[in-house]
């Protein structure tokens, strides 16, 4: 995933972008990035691997190093960026939030046509960032560059471009999968992903871009350059696991839809009586801890938090590589409360159940302590397919995912015909998928939000909200 902030001003805006990209280090863990314009010196660039430390450590010198009163920075999960770009359109810098899944045919079709060449990265793999700003090249101006790339990339891709001029140009991805939002201050304005970070740099949120929508942003105006598309398929999962709790998207704030979420799942259990017998409801830290709460204020059972995680020296339990790695750091962080857990029927919600890995490992822990049941429930409906729009997951494969090993185990791949059953609760194969899955992780039960329940509790029309992890439907 990722995420970028940028920021035009009457005067220097490096401390606005440092610490408005910083806000957005929950999206990535892989590259940082910040570029900058000063009249005097023109573009300036840096990127650091943050796979060990936070982009706050990494970049701390920019602040005395860094000049202008013009600047872009990304959070990366992948490639590194922003790039310096020198091309019929000017020296520019650009970085890139999105997917690109035909990149090799884009290269193929591409490079071929022009006879030019790509810097290969370790393994041939080919930047992005630098594909989607050749794409852009390809036609006369920015505008029809970048709506080119967005219709010939099968995938996602949202845009940030600081100018030559120190203009920026800030383009949403064509059905506007992933948010762009504007900000205003008193001297200048800022382009960010997270709401959040523009209102903690200084700024007021002015608007959201549409789908697709292009700009020309300014210290003094904002100048639309392409309007916004009718089609939006905003990623659902914005607002279940990885938008961070203080943004808001579309006009529906994270932390609140987690609650309303929670509420819902809740009422469901009632009416099962599944909560009578329960001592505590906990949330899987972080992103489930919401959605708890919520839960917990609908039933009224007691939320808690049987165990802490010890976060000062690994603040990210997905910092490291391997799997075996991130599943040792993720159980040394783990701390019991013993008085919480002893003899107690415990119900945790988490934002999703994707692998299961870690969360195995979560429940025998939480056996091993003396735990005497372990309900389980996903904020989400069972995820049946690895999402082709954006980098926020580390599947690379949908056998990867727990339901479809598990189907596969069911029924072998006969069992795939029927993915829209085994997400249901209310069908045979529902249900067998749920028990199955208990059996594996030793749950008392488990239960996952509906999909009908998810779209309530976001609050938007269904066609706008992009569900295909959940349904396989675009």
């Amino acid at each position: 995933m990722g995420g970028f902030f940028g920021a035009v001003c009457h005067r220097d805006v490096i401390g606005d972008v440092f610490f408005g990209v910083d806000y957005h280090s929950h999206l990535g863990t892989a590259r940082g990035g910040m570029a900058a314009y000063d009249p005097e010196i023109g573009l300036q660039r840096d990127i650091h691997n943050i796979q060990n430390s936070p982009f706050r450590t990494k970049f701390e010198h920019v602040l005395d190093e860094m000049k202008g009163y013009a600047a872009i920075g990304i959070i990366s999960d992948s490639n590194p960026q922003p790039l310096l770009i020198r091309s019929v359109h000017g020296t520019y810098a650009i970085c890139t939030v999105g997917r690109i899944n035909n990149a090799e045919e884009l290269i193929g079709k591409y490079l071929n046509a022009s006879g030019g060449h790509f810097n290969a990265m370790t393994g041939g793999a080919v930047n992005a960032t630098e594909l989607v700003a050749a794409l852009i090249d390809r036609r006369s101006d920015f505008v029809e560059g970048i709506r080119f790339a967005q219709e010939v990339i099968d995938g996602t891709s949202s845009i940030l471009i600081l100018n030559g001029d120190g203009s920026l140009i800030a383009a949403r991805d064509r059905l506007g999968r992933i948010p762009v939002v504007l900000g205003k201050s008193e001297d200048g304005r800022c382009v960010t992903f997270e709401s959040f970070a523009a209102q903690k740099t200084g700024y007021e949120i002015e608007r959201e871009l549409g789908p697709g929508e292009i700009v020309r942003v300014t210290a003094d105006e904002v100048t639309q350059l392409a309007p916004p598309g009718k089609e939006m398929r905003i990623c659902s999962f914005l607002w279940s696991y990885y938008g961070y709790p203080t943004s808001t998207y579309e006009g529906t704030n994270v932390e609140i839809m987690r609650y309303r979420n929670g509420q819902i799942m809740a009422k469901k259990d009632m009416e099962l009586g599944i909560t009578d017998e329960l001592d505590y409801v906990s949330g899987v830290p972080d992103s489930g801890t919401p959605h708890a709460i919520g839960y917990a204020n609908e039933s009224d059972v007691p939320f808690a938090r049987p165990y802490i995680k010890y976060t000062p020296t690994w603040a990210r339990s997905f910092t490291p590589q391997s799997q075996t790695e991130r599943s040792r750091i993720a159980k040394m962080k783990q701390i019991a409360i013993h008085d919480l857990i002893r003899d107690k029927d415990l119900l945790f919600v988490d934002d999703s159940i994707v692998r299961g890995t870690q969360l195995k490992e979560t429940v025998e822990f939480l056996y091993d302590n003396g735990a005497k049941a372990v309900h389980m429930r996903s904020a989400c409906p069972p995820v049946m397919y690895g999402c082709k729009y954006l980098n926020f997951s580390r599947s690379t494969s949908e056998m990867d995912l727990i339901t479809r090993r598990t189907i596969l185990e069911l029924e072998g791949e006969e069992g795939f015909n029927h993915l829209d059953e085994y997400s249901r609760s209310d069908t045979e194969r529902g249900q067998n998928l749920r028990r199955a899955i208990c059996e594996k992780f030793h749950f008392s039960s488990l239960e996952f939000q509906s999909l009908e329940g998810v779209i309530e509790s976001i609050g938007l029309n269904p066609c706008k909200l992009c569900t295909y992890c959940w349904t396989g439907k675009e």
